[in-house]
């Protein structure tokens, strides 16, 4: 049986501090976009590493722990990534997806071409863990494994975004070549690649409207 500490924080926050809390944050996220224009200024590894930590921090099906970070700044490997997703993607857009699917993408402007894979400064590739491997290589079984990722990239992201950088969540469909460029083991499978860097000076978004809370949520009081 696990071992128990005391919780490592309790802030007994007043009502006024936590509406001030939750309105920053708010405020915070609702400024997020999926950028698609990134600059070429450097990312510091160490960013990398304490949001990828954060990340990390998610809660996970019985602490399995069901995830690896694949993080690449190398621009060989980066070139690699793109070659590889653009082939994937040609198939999408030709052969894979529906009409219905196409016409929802048409007002964010994508193609099959992913210059940002080269340009921005890292890539964060999201591999799921479909089973666990003890030190004899005996497998254990992972529990909740997408749902305990799908929280840890959310957690991700916000990290990244708090820390001033923009992002864009790729998924070329299929991933497989993301496991064989980084070489990755056979539990794993890829997520999800994670673009992020700084925006260009001419970055510009689609003007999107995101759903208001009474769309977004109900309330049982």
């Amino acid at each position: 049986m696990s071992s128990f500490i005391p919780l490592p924080f309790s802030n007994n926050y007043s009502d006024e501090t936590m509406q001030n809390k939750a309105e920053e944050i708010n405020a915070l996220l609702q400024k997020r976009r999926t950028v698609r224009d990134f600059s070429r200024q450097k990312v510091a590894k160490s960013v990398i590493e304490k949001c990828i930590l954060a990340a990390g921090s998610a809660p996970s099906g019985a602490h399995m722990q069901p995830w690896h970070f694949v993080a690449i700044s190398n621009p060989e490997i980066k070139s690699k990534i793109r070659q590889a997703a653009e082939i994937e993607e040609q198939e999408f857009y030709q052969h894979r997806a529906s009409e219905e699917w196409l016409k929802a993408l048409e007002p964010l402007g994508t193609d099959t071409n992913k210059p940002f894979l080269e340009r921005a400064p890292w890539l964060i590739a999201v591999f799921a863990e479909r089973y666990g491997l003890d030190q004899d290589g005996k497998r254990f079984k992972h529990y909740y494994t997408p749902e305990s990722v799908g929280i840890a990239c959310g957690m991700l992201l916000t990290a990244l975004h708090a820390s001033g950088l923009v992002t864009l969540t790729h998924t070329p469909s299929p991933m497989g070549f993301l496991k064989d460029i980084l070489k990755r083991p056979a539990n794993e499978r890829p997520y999800l690649l994670v673009v992020c860097g700084h925006p260009a000076a001419d970055a510009q978004v689609p003007d999107l409207k995101r759903k208001d809370l009474s769309q977004l949520a109900s309330f049982f009081e």
